[in-house]
């Protein structure tokens, strides 16, 4: 059975992500990205795998070094699927934003709203709140 991988999948992982933010500028090979992360050579081929297998990198073999290139076109799908949360959520919170503008202009104002009435200050008080004598 074949695994499909998304560009969702690569991406969930941080050290994925930090890989594309190195290759991001520039095309580098396999060794400088292992020798930036606590993890093993491994632990690292396996991450550009999944990366290569979401068409997020391409890589190529220069010589002895494999150079690590990014192909980040794939992003534009989660940048969709984002924007389209991003819009819904700008519109409820300017319908509320109207709304709480049209309340505020519907109630009465009253002169002591907001205004709080302290008292007994620096009066030492019993555990109920009372003000002792």
């Amino acid at each position: 059975m074949e695994i499909r991988r998304d560009v969702f999948q690569a991406i969930a992982d941080p050290t994925r992500r930090a890989i594309l933010d190195m290759i991001a500028r520039q095309p580098v090979n396999v060794n400088t990205i292992a020798e930036q992360f606590d993890v093993s050579r491994q632990a690292i081929s396996l991450h550009l795998k999944i990366l290569s297998e979401c068409n997020l990198l391409n890589i190529t073999q220069i010589g002895r070094e494999r150079l690590c290139e990014a192909k980040l076109e794939s992003l534009n799908e989660v940048h969709t699927w984002v924007e389209r949360y991003h819009k819904l959520w700008a519109d409820r919170l300017s319908a509320l934003k109207n709304f709480i503008e049209q309340e505020d202009l519907q109630s009465p104002k009253s002169p002591s709203k907001g205004k709080k009435k302290v008292k007994n200050i620096g009066k030492p008080q019993n555990k109920y709140g009372k003000t002792r004598k």
